[in-house]
């Protein structure tokens, strides 16, 4: 199963994004993270994305005489590729970004639905901003984007910090006008 396969399934797509940002967690840890996702699917996608090299086991230790198995993300692994992009078929985008979009609706409700969602304290944010763009300009605005972005993708969980999720999406909607 190729990277493009295996992140574009929406239960994967959550498991990967619950342990996004150095998390280490167990199978019972992310189902209580996924609510709406049961306990077999969890199971059954943790051991896909294991076996693909996507998750890697950061501690095991005995629980009740059974391993309980800590796992950590390898994020280096959970990307698709500019080849794999380049090659993939407009189906295969259109695919990608329905479930992108599925997992994005269910990450939002259920932070909507903590006892404590506060959205305006939190600056939550959805917007949406059209931008006349040539290639250059395009570049360098992914370029400035990528720049801004990195730094806070190393920081670590501490006090004080509360975990965002993070979903640049960037299409055109129009042709340039004829000059």
């Amino acid at each position: 199963m190729d990277a493009l396969e295996l992140v574009a399934h929406p239960a994967r797509m959550r498991i990967v994004h619950a342990l996004r940002g150095g998390r280490t967690l167990t199978t019972a840890e992310l189902c209580a993270r996924l609510p709406g996702v049961s306990k077999a699917m969890v199971y059954r996608h943790v051991e896909a994305l294991a076996a693909a090299g996507i998750l890697e086991v950061a501690q095991e230790q005995r629980v009740r005489g059974a391993v309980e198995r800590h796992y950590r993300l390898r994020a280096e692994r959970a990307v698709i590729g500019a080849e794999e992009a380049a090659s993939a078929t407009v189906a295969d985008h259109r695919q990608v970004f329905v479930t992108a979009m599925a997992v994005l609706i269910s990450e939002f409700m259920a932070y909507l639905d903590h006892e404590n969602a506060d959205p305006a304290a939190d600056l939550v944010g959805y917007r949406q901003h059209a931008l006349w763009l040539d290639r250059a300009d395009l570049e360098q605005l992914i370029v400035e984007l990528r720049r801004a972005i990195a730094p806070a993708m190393a920081n670590e969980p501490a006090p004080g910090r509360a975990r965002y999720l993070l979903s640049p999406i960037l299409f055109p909607v129009e042709d340039a006008p004829e000059s």
